[in-house]
C-alpha cells in the first residue's frame, strides 16, 4: 500500500530491518537495520532533522537564519535536504579528505561547503564551524555535543527496533558510534525495555579511541578540546572522528556497553562488497565495518541468538573511495569475452 506525505521529512526512519541470508552463521539469527532507507541515504537524516526541530521549538534557531555544522559528510547531506524543505541557508565545514561526492549532494542541494585541511583533521573543521557561527550570528547545530541527537534516536530508532522485536529474542545490537547520537539514544532504551540486549560497540582499529582507556580532554561545553591521542587516519568516513564526541563519551559513562570491538580497514572493505554481491544489500564502508562485527558476534553467539547490526548509509557516497578502487570503468576481459560469443555489436576497448 502507498502513502502520502506532507513533505519529504515526514520520509524520515522507519527504515527495514533486513535478515542475512548467505553470510550469517547458520546458528544464530542476523538482521540488519538498512538506514539508506532514509530520503538522503544515511541515518544522519534523523539526526538532521531532531536537532532543527528542536531548535526551532526552543527558538534556537530563528527564521531564515543560516545553520552550520561540521560534518564528514553524512550530516552536512541530512541538513541540506532539511534546510532546503523549511527555508534556512546551509553551510558546513569538511575536511579536504572525504569523498568529491558528498561535497557535490550537499552543493547539489543548495548547501555552501566550506572545505578546511586535511591537517586539521575533523577537529579544524568543527573549529572552523565554531569561528564562522561566532562570526555571523549563524545557528551551529553542535552534532557531537547535542542531546537532541540522542533523543531523536530514542524517540525513533530505539522504539522502532523494540516494535520490531516485539516478544521476540534480540540477544545483541552491534553499532558504530561517531557523534554517539544513534549510540546514547537507542542504548538507554535498550538499557530500560531490553536489559537482556548485550550492546556492542566497534571502532575503527587504526583509531581505537573507545578501547584505548584514555580519557577525552574536553571544553567545559563538552566538546573536545584536542584530538584523541589514539587517533590515526583511516578510511572509514563518517566513522570517528579524531576524538570521542560528548555523546558517545555519556553512553560509555552509564555503562551500557557490554563489549567494543576493533575493526580492521581490509575488514571493513570486504564485507561491504559481501553485503552488495551476496545479499544485494548496498551499502558503505562504515556498514560493512559493523557488518564484521556483527559476524564476529555471530560467531561466539549461543545457538539461535538474535543479533541486530545498524547499516548507516548507502555505498554510492564512496564511489571515489578505496572501496571501489578495484571496480572497473572499462570494459573487463570477461565482460569482453561475453559480449564477443555472439556476432553483433562489439565495442572495440579503448
Amino acid at each position: 500500500m502507498g502513502k502520502r506525505y506532507n513533505s519529504i521529512l515526514e520520509t524520515v526512519g522507519n527504515t527495514p530491518v533486513v535478515r542475512i541470508n548467505k553470510l550469517a552463521p547458520s546458528h544464530v539469527n542476523l538482521f540488519v537495520k538498512v538506514e539508506a532507507f532514509n530520503p538522503l541515504g544515511s541515518v544522519k537524516d534523523r539526526l538532521a532533522l531532531g536537532v532543527i526541530e528542536d531548535a526551532e521549538r526552543t527558538g534556537k534557531l530563528k527564521p531564515g537564519q543560516t545553520v552550520i555544522e561540521a560534518t564528514s559528510g553524512n550530516t552536512g547531506i541530512g541538513l541540506a535536504m532539511v534546510c532546503a524543505q523549511k527555508g534556512y541557508p546551509l553551510v558546513v565545514t569538511m575536511a579536504e579528505t572525504f569523498s568529491v561526492e558528498r561535497r557535490k549532494l550537499m552543493r547539489f542541494l543548495g548547501a555552501k561547503v566550506v572545505l578546511t585541511p586535511a591537517t586539521g583533521r575533523g577537529s579544524g573543521m568543527v573549529a572552523k564551524a565554531l569561528e564562522l557561527a561566532e562570526t555571523h550570528g549563524w545557528f551551529l547545530t553542535r552534532q557531537f555535543e547535542n542531546e537532541a541527537n540522542a533523543v531523536m534516536h530514542s524517540r525513533t530508532s530505539a522504539k522502532e527496533i523494540l516494535e520490531d522485536f516485539k516478544g521476540e529474542r534480540l540477544d545483541y545490537w552491534v553499532t558504530g558510534f561517531g557523534t554517539g547520537g544513534t549510540l546514547k539514544g537507542v542504548a538507554r532504551v535498550l538499557a530500560k525495555e531490553r536489559p537482556e540486549t548485550k550492546i556492542v560497540v566497534c571502532e575503527p582499529d587504526e583509531a581505537a579511541m573507545l578501547s584505548s582507556g584514555i580519557e577525552q580532554q574536553r571544553n567545559p561545553d563538552g566538546s573536545a578540546a584536542a584530538s584523541h591521542p589514539a587517533w590515526h587516519p583511516h578510511p572509514l568516513q563518517g566513522w570517528s572522528p579524531d576524538f570521542i564526541a560528548k555523546l558517545a563519551a555519556d553512553a560509555v559513562d552509564v555503562k551500557v556497553i557490554s563489549q567494543v570491538l576493533r575493526i580492521e580497514n581490509a575488514d571493513a572493505m570486504r564485507w561491504s562488497k559481501e553485503l552488495a554481491r551476496k545479499e544485494g544489500i548496498f551499502v558503505g564502508i562504515t556498514s560493512g565495518a559493523t557488518f564484521a562485527a556483527a559476524l564476529r558476534v555471530s560467531a561466539e553467539a549461543p545457538e539461535e541468538s538474535t543479533i541486530l547490526c545498524m547499516l548507516p548509509d548507502t555505498g554510492e557516497r564512496y564511489l571515489s573511495t578505496p572501496l571501489f578502487g578495484d571496480i572497473s570503468v572499462d570494459t573487463t576481459e570477461e565482460e569482453l569475452e561475453i559480449s564477443r560469443s555472439t556476432p553483433s555489436a562489439w565495442l572495440q576497448p579503448a
